[in-house]
């Protein structure tokens, strides 16, 4: 070090001034050590270069049961500090109670936080996660909720897709509901997505609403579709909130029946039937989007109506 930046402040104490330094690489920090001008050593510490932690944000938390929470929190804007830094989650009840300290860690990821047992219904907590090491503490704003307003589910279960007969351009989908919640009091809504084979994209159905079956319209012939369902219950005991999302099922896929009609390329009268067909289809689509789309088992009565209808204005057509 150049002589500037340390000074003797007694016959055996000097005052050493570092500046921009690399954060410790390791967590039992980095040496120090003095030297005299022979180059013996005279003296060594363990020097820990970090920054202190920032106030932890972004508390969310959930119930499967009713019986437990999780909760997971983001480190902060910076988040590394360059030293172990301990972060410790607390809850309590809000208007009495003492404070307790959540002891599983980890269960959820690097920063969550997972109590078991021992919380109370229809009364709202207050949480808070503090972080601390070396060089300070930090704590987050409190967070309330109660019980009731965060639980989820587990996946729908035993989701099937199959046909419908020969329908070219429709699935079924169906599932159970989630085991866990079979017991309690709530209502559930489910929503579906679905993809093509060939594709990233997911479209999502919205208006599943607490059935647990679903007709998928307007879909393309002969191909493969995957499809997964998710669940969100609500009205837990009354409760108003909204409720959380489970995850999606896993992925399950089934293809529709190939289009008998693509097949007809040696009747005189195809290029015929095909430009009518694209006229009737033309004026329909709008309509197919607006009430067949999705779940509604009115919109679908009246698209398979219609698709009845049409058939049998083209078997006239070929009599003809």
């Amino acid at each position: 070090l150049p002589a500037a930046s340390y000074a003797a402040l007694g016959p055996t104490t000097l005052s050493v001034a570092l500046a921009r330094l690399n954060g410790s690489k390791q967590q039992s920090g980095d040496n120090l050590v003095c030297h005299s001008r022979d180059g013996g050593i005279l003296a060594g510490s363990c020097l820990y270069v970090g920054l202190p932690p920032e106030k932890p944000v972004n508390i969310t938390c959930w119930s499967k049961n009713m019986k437990d929470l999780t909760c997971k929190w983001a480190p902060g804007t910076e988040g590394e500090t360059f030293l172990h830094t301990n972060y410790t989650l607390k809850y309590k009840l809000r208007w009495y109670g003492r404070d307790n300290t959540c002891q599983e860690y980890h269960t959820a990821g690097p920063y969550s936080c997972h109590i078991p047992k021992d919380l109370a219904l229809f009364t709202p907590y207050e949480i808070w996660v503090e972080a601390s090491n070396r060089l300070g503490v930090a704590v987050s704003d409190v967070v309330m909720l109660d019980i009731l307003d965060v639980v989820t589910t587990d996946p729908p279960s035993d989701v099937h897709v199959s046909r419908v007969g020969d329908l070219e351009d429709q699935l079924s989908v169906r599932w159970s509901s989630p085991p866990a919640l079979k017991d309690f009091l709530f209502q559930a809504k489910y929503q579906i997505q679905y993809r093509v084979e060939d594709s990233s994209e997911w479209k999502v159905v919205d208006d599943v609403g607490n059935q647990t079956s679903c007709r998928l319209a307007g879909l393309r012939p002969g191909t493969v579709y995957f499809v997964q369902v998710r669940c969100n219950p609500f009205g837990i005991y009354g409760s108003k909130k909204a409720g959380i999302w489970s995850d999606w099922s896993n992925p399950t896929a089934a293809s529709t029946p190939r289009s008998e009609r693509a097949a007809g390329g040696c009747d005189p009268k195809a290029g015929e039937q095909n430009t009518t067909l694209r006229r009737e289809l033309k004026q329909f689509f709008g309509w197919v989007k607006k009430h067949a789309y999705g779940c509604s088992n009115l919109g679908i009565k009246l698209y398979d109506q219609w698709r009845v209808r049409l058939q049998k204005s083209h078997k006239t057509r070929n009599q003809v």
